[in-house]
C-alpha cells in the first residue's frame, strides 16, 4: 500500500512539472503576428496580491500561419503582406527575422528589424495558387537561434483575369434535315483558369451570337439544338449554317469576359424527294435492223436527294411496245436506258408508244410530301426506220434426213427465203462450199430444194452441217444465210468381223467338248434396235471333224474341241473358219479365221511346248512392248555417252584463279626441258665459268642486241681444277635440284659470280688463278685522272718487286 501511494504522489509531481514546463514554453517562445491593431491585456502577480507587473501578453485575433495576397498588384510600390512579430522583441534591435521557403528573397521578402513582410513581383494566381514559407527569429550578435523555425503559407486572393476559352476553336457537325424542335446538334465546352471556388469569375454562361433563328443553346450546358420544325429545316433549301457560340464568366454578368467559338452544322440528306422527269413526253426513232439488247436512247428523272437516297430505277409499264422495247437502269448516272428487246419490222409495225414510270429505290419519308405522288411517269414514243434488209428465211434452221443409200440426184429437204421489204424482190438460193467441201449436194438456185450429188456413207460421216446463201437477184450484196442439218439414215450394208483377231491353242491330250476360245463380233451399221449376230462353222472343210462352234446367244460364241487328242507332228495348226450373220435386213455375213496351234501341256492343261512359232507368238512380248524396251535401251545408251561427253570436256582450272592474287604460283606448263643437252635456250658453260660464254653464241628466247653483253677484257682464265669453286658449284646444283620450290624446267643459275657488267670484273679471290703481283694495273691510267694515282700506287709497287 505504501509503495502504491509513493508512485501516485511521484505520478502527481511530474504531471505538474511538465504543465508548469509545457506553460512557460508557450510564453516566453511565442511569435504574434499584427494584421491591424491589437489589444494588449496586463495580467497581475498572483503571488501576494501585491499588484506588481511580472510579464505582458498578447492575444491572437485569428490563425496566423495563413496570409493572403491579391495576384495581380498593379501598384508601384511593394505589396505589403503582414507582419511577423516575436515575444521576446523588446524593440531593442537585438533581434533578427530571417525568412526561408518558396521565392524568399526573391518574391518574398521580410524586414529583419521588424518582420514586415512584403511582395516585390506582380504574381498570377493560374501560375501558382499558394507558397510556403519558412521564419525563424536569431540574436543579431551572437547569430543563436531564439525562435524555432514556423511554416506559414501565402495564398494569392483570385481576380477575374482569364477570358473562357473553348475546347476547340472550330466544330464540325451535322444533323439530319426534317429534324423536330430541339432536336440535339452538339455540345459545346469552354474552361475558364480563375478559381471556380472564390467567387464567379469561373462560373460560364453560353449563349448564341450567331445562327438565330435555326439553332438555340441552352446556358448552362452548351448543348446546341435546332430552333425550327422539321418544315423549315430543308436540306434542299440549305445545306450549311454557321453558329457562333459566346461563353461568359461572372454568370453572365456585366463584366464578364467572354470567349467564342464557331460551329458548322451541315444538314444530312433524308429521302423527303421523289424523283420527276424533266419532261413528260420522249422521242426516239431507231432502225428496224437493230439487233436485240441494242441501246435506242436514255431518259433522265432528277432526284433532289443525294447518294442512295437518290437512287432510283425504271420500268416500262404500259403502252403498245411493252413486249417490244426494255428498260435498264444506269448505276452511275442514274439514267434509264430504253433498249430492244425483240426483232423489229418496219413493215409490220412503224412506231411504238411506252410507258415508263420511275422511283426511288430507298423507302420514301412521305411525311412532307402531302398529296404528291411518290412515283412518275413519262411517256417514249419509238419510231421504226426502214431498212433494206436481206432475204429472210422462214426457219432459223433446218433439218433434214436421208437413207445413206439414196441415189445420186435425191431430193433431201427444201429451203424458203424472201424479202421482208416492200419490193419483195426474186431470191437466188446457194451452198456455201466452205461447209461442203466434198460437194456431196447442191441446192436449186430457183426454189430451194437440196439434193444429193454424190454417193454418202453413214459410216464415213452420219452428220452433214451446211450454210445454204439467199440472194436477192437485183441486190447481190443482201445475202443472207440459213444453216441445214442432214442427218444420214442407216442402212445395213457392212457385214459383221471378228472384234479381233483370234489365235490360241489346245493341248495335245484333251478331251472332246473343251471350250478353247470365246470370239465376239463389230459391225460398222448402226440398227434401230441393236445389233444381233449368229455364230457358225463353215458348211465345208475337213476342220467340222476337229472342232465346233456354239452359239451363247449374247452376240458371243465358243469354240470347243471334237477330239480327245491332237498331234502337234501330225498337225501342228488349225485354221478354222467362222461365219457371221446378223440380223438386219438385208442379212450380212462375212467369214472370220480362228487360228488354233496345237500343243503339249501339263496335267493342269497349262502349254509347255509348241512349235518354234507358236512358242513365239504365245510366250513372247507384243510388238508394243519389243518397241518400248527399245527405245529405253537407245535412251540409257545416249545418256551415258552424253555423260562421258560431258566429263572430258571439264573447263580446266584458270593459272591464276583471282585476279587480285599476284603472287608467285607454280604454273605447269606440261612441258619438260631438255636438260643438258638442250643448248638454245641458254649456254650451260654459264654454269662452270662466266667467262667461258662465247662471243658469238645469243640466246634464242630475247631479241639480240650489240650491247647485250659489253667487251670483255681479256684476262687470265681461272683454271678449271679449282676444288673450292667446283665444290661450292656442285653443292649449289645439288641443293637447286632437291629443292621442291624450283621451276619444273630448266633454268639458268649463277653461283660465285659476282656481275659482267664492269670492266673490273670480279674481285672475287675464287675468280683469279694467280697472285696479286701477276696482275697489270697499267690499265688503269686509261681510265682517266681519277684512277690515275691508283696505277702509279700498283705500278711503283710491281716496280719495286721486279727490282
Amino acid at each position: 500500500l505504501k509503495i502504491e501511494q509513493f508512485m501516485t504522489c511521484l505520478l502527481v509531481m511530474l504531471w505538474a512539472s511538465l504543465s508548469l514546463y509545457v506553460d512557460n514554453m508557450s510564453i516566453t517562445r511565442r511569435i504574434v503576428v499584427e494584421m491591424g491593431e491589437m489589444e494588449g491585456e496586463k495580467e497581475e502577480d498572483r503571488d501576494g496580491g501585491k499588484g506588481e507587473k511580472l510579464l505582458k501578453r498578447f492575444k491572437r485575433g485569428w490563425m496566423w500561419n495563413q496570409f493572403f495576397l491579391q495576384e495581380e498588384y498593379t501598384g508601384s510600390d511593394k505589396q505589403y503582406i503582414g507582419k511577423l512579430q516575436s515575444d521576446m522583441d523588446r524593440g531593442d534591435g537585438t533581434l533578427k527575422y530571417i525568412l526561408s521557403g518558396d521565392g524568399a528573397g526573391d518574391i518574398f521578402t521580410i524586414d529583419e528589424n521588424n518582420g514586415d513582410l512584403h511582395a516585390n513581383k506582380r504574381l498570377d494566381r493560374e501560375d501558382k495558387a499558394f507558397y510556403t514559407l519558412r521564419a525563424t527569429v536569431v540574436n543579431k550578435n551572437t547569430g543563436i537561434k531564439l525562435e524555432p523555425e514556423t511554416e506559414f503559407i501565402v495564398k494569392l486572393h483570385d481576380i477575374n483575369d482569364n477570358e473562357p476559352i473553348f475546347t476547340k476553336e472550330l466544330y464540325t457537325v451535322s444533323v439530319p434535315e426534317r429534324s423536330n424542335m430541339g432536336t440535339s446538334v452538339t455540345q459545346v465546352t469552354a474552361t475558364d483558369a480563375d478559381d471556380s471556388m472564390y467567387g464567379n469569375s469561373a462560373k460560364l454562361r453560353y449563349s448564341i451570337s450567331q445562327g438565330h433563328p435555326y439553332f438555340s443553346v441552352e446556358p448552362d450546358t452548351g448543348i446546341i439544338r435546332t430552333a425550327l420544325g422539321p418544315g423549315e429545316m430543308d436540306r434542299e433549301k440549305r445545306e450549311h449554317y454557321q453558329v457562333v457560340i459566346e461563353a461568359k464568366d461572372m454568370a453572365g454578368q456585366r463584366g464578364g469576359l467572354t470567349g467564342t467559338t464557331t460551329v458548322n452544322i451541315t444538314l444530312t440528306d433524308v429521302n423527303d424527294n421523289p424523283p420527276r422527269f424533266s419532261q413528260s413526253i420522249y422521242q426516239f426513232s431507231v432502225p428496224e435492223s437493230m439487233k436485240a439488247g441494242t441501246p435506242v436512247g436514255r431518259i433522265k428523272a432528277v432526284d433532289k436527294d443525294l447518294g442512295k437516297n437518290a437512287e432510283m430505277f425504271y420500268n416500262v409499264v404500259g403502252g403498245d411496245g411493252l413486249d417490244m422495247f426494255d428498260v435498264i437502269t444506269d448505276k452511275d448516272s442514274q439514267e434509264g436506258i430504253i433498249t430492244v428487246g425483240k426483232p423489229l419490222d418496219y413493215e409490220k409495225t412503224r412506231s411504238y408508244t411506252l410507258e415508263i414510270q420511275v422511283q426511288n429505290t430507298q423507302t420514301l419519308d412521305t411525311r412532307f410530301l402531302g398529296y404528291l405522288p411518290t412515283k412518275d411517269m413519262a411517256t417514249v414514243r419509238i419510231g421504226i426506220e426502214d431498212v433494206d434488209e436481206p432475204p429472210l428465211f422462214e426457219r432459223a434452221s433446218y433439218m433434214m434426213e436421208v437413207k445413206e443409200d439414196a441415189a445420186v440426184g435425191t431430193a433431201v429437204g427444201s429451203v424458203r427465203a424472201m424479202d421482208p421489204d416492200g419490193y419483195n424482190s426474186p431470191v437466188r438460193y446457194s451452198i456455201d462450199r466452205r461447209t461442203d467441201l466434198d460437194r456431196l449436194f447442191n441446192v436449186h438456185s430457183g426454189n430451194g430444194s437440196v439434193f444429193i450429188t454424190r454417193p454418202l456413207d453413214r459410216e464415213e460421216a452420219a452428220w452433214h452441217n451446211i450454210s445454204v446463201i439467199a440472194t436477192e437477184f437485183n441486190k447481190p450484196l443482201q445475202t443472207s444465210r440459213g444453216p441445214v442439218y442432214i442427218r444420214l439414215l442407216d442402212v445395213n450394208d457392212n457385214a459383221p468381223t471378228f472384234a479381233s483377231f483370234y489365235e490360241t491353242f489346245v493341248c495335245e491330250k484333251t478331251k472332246a467338248g473343251q471350250k478353247i476360245q470365246t470370239v465376239s463380233a463389230v459391225d460398222a451399221d448402226d440398227p434401230a434396235g441393236g445389233h444381233k449376230f449368229f455364230f457358225s462353222l463353215a458348211t465345208e472343210g475337213a476342220y467340222r471333224g476337229n472342232f465346233t462352234v456354239r452359239d451363247n446367244g449374247d452376240n458371243t460364241a465358243g469354240v470347243l474341241t471334237r477330239r480327245s487328242s491332237y498331234s502337234r507332228l501330225h498337225k501342228s495348226v488349225y485354221l478354222v473358219p467362222v461365219v457371221i450373220t446378223d440380223g438386219d435386213f438385208p442379212m450380212q455375213s462375212s467369214t472370220g479365221t480362228l487360228t488354233v496351234r496345237v500343243c503339249t501341256c501339263d496335267r493342269e492343261g497349262n502349254m509347255e511346248l509348241c512349235n518354234a512359232e507358236a512358242q513365239t507368238s504365245s510366250a513372247g512380248l507384243s510388238t508394243g512392248a519389243l518397241v518400248a524396251i527399245l527405245l529405253c535401251v537407245i535412251i540409257l545408251l545416249m545418256i551415258i555417252v552424253l555423260f562421258a561427253a560431258l566429263k572430258k570436256q571439264k573447263k580446266k582450272e584458270p593459272l591464276i584463279i583471282s585476279k587480285e592474287d599476284v603472287r608467285d604460283n607454280v604454273v605447269s606448263y606440261n612441258d619438260e626441258g631438255g636438260g643438258e643437252e638442250d643448248t638454245q635456250a641458254f649456254d650451260i658453260g654459264a654454269l662452270r665459268n662466266p667467262e667461258a660464254i662465247e662471243e658469238s653464241k645469243q640466246r634464242r628466247d630475247i631479241i639480240p642486241s650489240d650491247t647485250l653483253y659489253p667487251p670483255l677484257r681479256q684476262t687470265v682464265i681461272p683454271s678449271r681444277d679449282n676444288a673450292d669453286v667446283r665444290d661450292f658449284i656442285n653443292q649449289r646444283v645439288q641443293d637447286n635440284d632437291n629443292n621442291p620450290t624450283a621451276p619444273p624446267y630448266d633454268s639458268l643459275a649463277t653461283y660465285a659470280y659476282e656481275g659482267t657488267g664492269s670492266v673490273a670484273e670480279s674481285l672475287s679471290s675464287l675468280g683469279s688463278a694467280s697472285s696479286e703481283g701477276d696482275q697489270d694495273y697499267n690499265y688503269l691510267s686509261d681510265w682517266g685522272p681519277r684512277f690515275r694515282k691508283l696505277a702509279d700506287m700498283y705500278g711503283a709497287e710491281d716496280s719495286d718487286c721486279d727490282s
